[in-house]
């Protein structure tokens, strides 16, 4: 029981960070929309 209890939060995380990668493999990266602020040039 107890290995059972230090394996499951690891295996939580490893799914996790495991979903991560592929979101981020398969959606398209985010364009900048021109009302964001941060997609604009500084004006100084």
């Amino acid at each position: 029981m107890v290995v059972l209890a230090v394996l499951v939060p690891l295996l939580m995380l490893g799914v996790v960070l495991v979903l991560g990668r592929y979101e981020d493999l398969v959606l398209p990266p985010r364009r900048p929309d021109a009302g964001d602020p941060a997609g604009r040039a500084p004006t100084a």
